[in-house]
């Protein structure tokens, strides 16, 4: 390797105190519920578990890591044999560290990060009473370090529900809130995230998808109103005609292929 030089600009000043590095394996202990005193990163290390804050749930597993503010009321729940990491923490450069990496209430929850469970298992087996807030710190600030590492994590989210919308907009119960639970992520964030990055609105631009969809099927030659609208996501055909009739100036009984 050649020889390299980084430099590191306006370094943070805050302070950042490491309170506990431990793995969780008891059930009871996940369910009862918690008001914690100080920030805590957990990573899941076994099994799925749900996440309840703010009156949410959330699912997750391997590889998962979440953020649960100090403050926060919150519980898990286990399904079948789990176990998880977590390091508890606070200081004022925390909320730098939050805040640099858009780690927030409405964005708390990162998918493979499975990588690290070798060095968080083996970092806190070996830590000792006279270094366990080395190696915890150390963790702490090496799993944030990769975050910068990664993708856009908001344009992935938005390529992950563009995906999800042209797989599954025949599925009339698709949402807003039906993504927030399948990428685990608050619906609020992730419509204001989709309109910042997209310029529409989510339920506008699912609406609008359908409906280029029913006129490409109305173009193949598929003109029942009944069966257009089951195709294209919606339950109802009266209103399946009256979006139609907004989005395209004139019902869809009377539209026709452009010769």
């Amino acid at each position: 390797m050649t020889n390299i030089c980084k430099f590191i600009e306006d370094a943070s000043s805050g302070t950042l105190s490491v309170r506990n590095f431990i793995c969780e394996t008891d059930a009871a202990t996940m369910l009862a519920p918690q008001l914690l005193k100080h920030h805590r990163m957990i990573l899941i290390s076994r099994g799925k578990l749900a996440f309840h804050l703010d009156g949410t749930v959330f699912s997750a597993s391997v590889g998962t890591l979440a953020f649960v503010f100090a403050g926060e009321k919150f519980s898990l729940s286990p399904e079948g044999d789990c176990e998880y990491l977590y390091i508890s923490f606070s200081g004022g450069r925390a909320g730098d560290l939050f805040r640099r990496f858009g780690i927030h209430k409405g964005n708390r929850f990162f998918e493979n990060f499975d990588n690290l469970l070798p060095l968080w298992k083996d970092s806190l087996v070996r830590a000792s009473k006279e270094n366990i807030d080395l190696a915890a710190e150390s963790v702490l600030l090496y799993t944030l370090s990769r975050f910068s590492a990664s993708p856009d994590k908001q344009n992935t989210i938005i390529q992950k529900m563009l995906e999800i919308t042209e797989h599954g907009f025949g599925d009339p119960t698709l949402s807003i809130s039906a993504l927030s639970k399948m990428l685990s992520y608050n619906p609020k964030y992730l419509s204001h995230l989709f309109k910042e990055k997209m310029g529409v609105g989510y339920t506008e631009y699912l609406r609008t998808y359908r409906i280029k969809y029913a006129i490409t099927l109305m173009d193949h030659g598929i003109d029942s109103v009944k069966n257009l609208a089951s195709l294209c996501g919606f339950q109802n055909p009266l209103y399946f005609s009256a979006v139609f009739k907004k989005a395209v100036g004139i019902p869809p009984s009377e539209y026709k292929k452009p010769h």
